[in-house]
């Protein structure tokens, strides 16, 4: 039996694996039992992780941190790679507001951990408050931030000893991640959350911040535009929408560019809703169509882009009218249905709705792809150079003046960052970003896994010891108001008086905390990506904020 022994007690590759494996696995399965339907989900693997280091499991400290970082690394970019397409637009509809809320969370938490040094005072020092801190928001760049600091002041000679304040944050991040979740649950019951219509809510502003094209037949009476080619008539009306079919006595027509469209023609037209009510005052009259009966003419037909020399192309530069005698109405790219227009940038994973003949309609698919196989395919290129890219980023220096050293976004604020922009502008690049849903979410639980595995068996040694002494139960009363405190108040006033979506607001907590296993939460509550979209709107300026708030509080009070 001593092989076996050997396994869980000497420092090497196979017990390394082996202890995170069944951390993991331990975590996930005990992650799956609710209370009233209510469950912590993966966060169950930071506690396995804690009682395993407890017993002693622990793992080399150099490739602890290394699959600690990495998992987290893995956990935010497959984030931003999800919600990248998404990100600038859900900017624009709310993203300073939610920033705003985020802000607060961050200067009220400071505020709390000021005041308690005050209150508590000669019982915590400030530098270990800051510790605190940290761990109570789940914020390990801020630590480091703290730590650099400290040593920085330690080789100045303005202090003799550095005091251990990672224990501080360890000891605060178990109760950071539960009172983070309390938090959400208490804001769920005193607004009495039905998530039914919240989903209902959520989906009428999408749909309505999105404004998904819908068709409707219009008969052209206005004899200003009649024996027009349709181009020189889309270019008199000023709006952007697509005619798909066109009815003139009893024959149908796909019609082109230069179709001369005669009085009493009947257009079938695809626009945005907020263009219909214009282009039917421009055009004529609407009327009812029974368009079945061109079926046996025309098909209409979604065809998924699979190619890759597709990818990052306009729409009119691949010229399929003229070409091939078809019309595309719409694009649907993430269950989101966009216009067909020219400057339309398509991407790999679109799918493209074609009207027109058979034969025409099989040549656009050879062109397009629609081998649904080839979806499946990773494209681990551009997981890695984003990956790549983002390290750079989060190492870069940003020096402040008065600043004894400058502050850097990190290995979580640097990725997270590059793969939203990938994820939103790859294809200028000819970077494939479409993943399958499955895959995104295999990629995002691997890493935040990893992370809270590293977390407990790093801080298990000494937890225990830690917490039940007198001053361990002061750090973690201290970090349990640190954490909850400013999340009741702000959220409260959210959606209280801003009346934000309780999803949304999953999304902006967990990201003004950098809380991923609350943001694994809300994902898992809301079976939506509004919590993901939300968390990568807020998680940039607020992880600046968290690293820079932390080095400022060394520098004034240390």
């Amino acid at each position: 039996m001593g092989w076996f022994i050997s396994l869980f007690t000497e420092h090497s590759i196979a017990h390394t694996i082996l202890l995170y494996a069944l951390v993991i696995a331990l975590g996930v399965m005990l992650g799956k039992i609710k209370v009233r339907g209510i469950s912590l989900g993966v966060t169950w693997v930071l506690f396995v992780g804690i009682v395993a280091g407890h017993f002693g499991l622990s793992v080399d400290d150099e490739l602890l941190h290394f699959i600690k970082e990495f998992g987290l690394i893995l956990f935010v970019f497959s984030i931003g790679l999800q919600v990248g397409p998404s990100f600038f637009s859900s900017f624009k509809k709310g993203g300073i507001q939610m920033n705003l809320l985020a802000v607060a969370v961050v200067f009220l938490g400071v505020g709390t951990a000021v005041a308690l040094h005050f209150i508590f005072a000669g019982k915590i020092s400030m530098a270990m408050m800051t510790g605190i801190l940290s761990g109570a928001v789940t914020n390990t760049p801020g630590l480091g931030a703290a730590q650099e600091a400290l040593r920085q002041l330690s080789d100045a000679g303005q202090i003799t000893e550095t005091p251990p304040i990672a224990l501080g944050y360890a000891v605060a991040y178990p109760l950071g991640v539960i009172g983070a979740i309390l938090a959400l649950m208490l804001i769920r019951s005193f607004f009495r959350v039905n998530f039914d219509e919240e989903t209902r809510q959520l989906n009428a502003e999408n749909a309505a911040a999105a404004e998904q094209p819908e068709h409707y037949t219009v008969k052209l009476t206005n004899p200003a535009i009649a024996n027009r080619k349709l181009i020189d008539i889309k270019h008199l009306v000023g709006r952007k929408f697509v005619v798909s079919r066109l009815k003139r006595g009893e024959e149908y027509f796909i019609p082109q560019a230069n179709t001369l469209i005669l009085a009493n023609d009947i257009l079938r037209i695809v626009s945005a809703p907020n263009e219909e009510e214009a282009i039917i005052a421009f055009v004529g009259e609407t009327v009812e169509e029974d368009w079945q009966n061109s079926e046996g003419h025309f098909v209409s037909r979604r065809i998924v882009i699979t190619k890759d020399n597709i990818n990052g192309k306009t729409l009119g530069s691949l010229r399929l009218r003229s070409a091939f005698g078809v019309n595309v109405t719409r694009v649907n790219r993430s269950g989101i249905d966009l216009l067909a227009s020219p400057n339309l940038t398509l991407q790999v994973g679109d799918r493209v709705m074609v009207v027109g003949e058979l034969p025409a309609i099989q040549k656009v698919e050879n062109l397009l792809g629609n081998t649904l196989k080839r979806l499946n395919e990773p494209h681990i290129v551009t997981i890695f150079i984003g990956i790549f890219a983002g390290i750079l980023l989060g190492s870069i220096p940003f020096s402040f003046p008065n600043m004894p050293m400058p502050v850097k976004l990190g290995l979580a604020g640097g990725p997270l960052i590059i793969a939203i922009l990938i994820g939103r502008f790859g294809y200028k690049l000819k970077l494939i970003t479409y993943t399958t849903q499955s895959a995104n979410f295999m990629l995002r639980e691997i890493g935040i896994t990893l992370f809270l595995a590293s977390v407990g068996i790093s801080a298990g040694d000494k937890f225990v010891e830690t917490v039940f002494s007198e001053n361990g139960l002061l750090w973690l009363l201290c970090g349990f108001l640190i954490t909850i405190v400013p999340l009741l108040i702000v959220g409260i006033f959210a959606r209280k008086k801003m009346k934000m979506n309780y999803f949304t607001l999953m999304g902006v907590l967990s990201g003004s905390s950098t809380n991923p296993p609350m943001l694994a939460y809300s994902n898992a509550t809301a079976n939506n990506d509004a919590p993901a979209v939300a968390y990568s709107t807020v998680y940039p300026l607020t992880m600046f904020l968290r690293i820079l708030t932390a080095q400022i509080l060394i520098l004034i009070f240390v």
